[in-house]
């Protein structure tokens, strides 16, 4: 039994049947109709030479840390780092004709990985930065630092391609507030309290792993937050194009492509993980909301939580 506020996905073996109908098995190319806010069950490898070429705006890539770990009924075994730099190579060479000529790239990872993954995207793409993000969550270790940081890497096609920083403005409580001429200077005072919205940069403090209370949670090992994708997507994509995410796992990246006015196309070879990226799409139009962006801004951990106290 789940505790009361327990919010974890559930997804029973009658439903992931009923909604595994839903994907879609292709049997040749393609087109960009009949990919659109679909879920491909299957290998990447396999799969990214069927969706259309030069149609997808924004690339969102969560593939397997080069680590070992479980994925419920499917494993994945730590390589070399010469072996992890050719899988590498085989799924984004196969990634990258699908794009368009302005379309951006976000490839996620941890500090191991990413020494492998930077000089590969940087011989194919335009390397424009590398965000780290504090994740917290994670156990201490006895003869090393406690790992408590993931990146991503950002990269795009070209030099022409969209980003918006003023979509993505992270708004903070004001502890010193300055005043100039006696008005507040680059903060402004509300009924809630002092706020500044700052500018983003490449080190998120207010991003979190899914947990348990969270509406969003899945038993998923790796699941990335729904604010972690809404920041990408906001940044470098508009309202009706298409993501595409070779590695869905349970989905966030396709649920926040929803929720926010965007069209996706998601590959993901564990069956199971497809079902409950599809019971969240369903369960999007219900609670379309992402935890911690309201108002045209991302609001800095806590906050909430700190207006309740007022």
């Amino acid at each position: 039994m789940k505790a009361a506020n327990n919010r974890t996905l559930a997804v029973s073996d009658a439903e992931a049947e009923t909604l595994l109908a839903r994907c879609l098995h292709p049997a040749g190319p393609l087109t960009e109709a009949e990919c659109e806010d679909r879920i491909l069950p299957g290998d990447c490898l396999a799969l990214l030479p069927l969706l259309p070429r030069g149609s997808a705006d924004l690339l969102i890539a969560d593939p397997p840390y080069n680590l070992s770990k479980d994925y419920h009924g499917g494993a994945f075994r730590r390589m070399s780092d010469e072996d992890y730099a050719a899988y590498t190579e085989r799924w984004l060479d196969l990634a990258l004709p699908i794009l368009k000529p302005d379309a951006s790239v976000y490839v996620c990872c941890d500090w191991r990985s990413g020494l492998v993954l930077g000089p590969i995207l940087e011989k194919r793409l335009k390397l424009r930065s590398r965000i780290t993000w504090q994740r917290e969550k994670g156990r201490g270790a006895q003869r090393n630092w406690k790992n408590a940081l993931e990146d991503v890497w950002f990269a795009t096609v070209s030099d022409e391609y969209c980003f918006h920083p003023e979509r993505v403005r992270l708004r903070r409580r004001v502890l010193a507030p300055y005043r100039k001429d006696g008005a507040p200077k680059d903060w402004e005072e509300t009924e809630q309290g002092r706020f500044r919205d700052t500018a983003p940069s490449n080190f998120w403090d207010d991003v979190t792993v899914p947990f348990w209370s969270m509406r969003e949670n899945t038993p998923h090992p790796t699941q990335k937050s729904e604010k972690l994708m809404a920041k990408l997507i906001l940044a470098s994509s508009e309202p009706g194009d298409l993501i595409l995410d070779p590695f869905l796992g349970s989905g966030s990246s396709a649920v926040t492509a929803k929720k926010l006015g965007r069209r996706f196309v998601g590959i993901e070879q564990n069956e199971r993980y497809c079902a409950w990226a599809l019971k969240r799409l369903e369960l999007a139009g219900e609670s379309p909301g992402i935890q911690g962006y309201a108002d045209g801004v991302f609001w800095e951990r806590n906050t909430a939580a700190i207006l309740k106290k007022r």
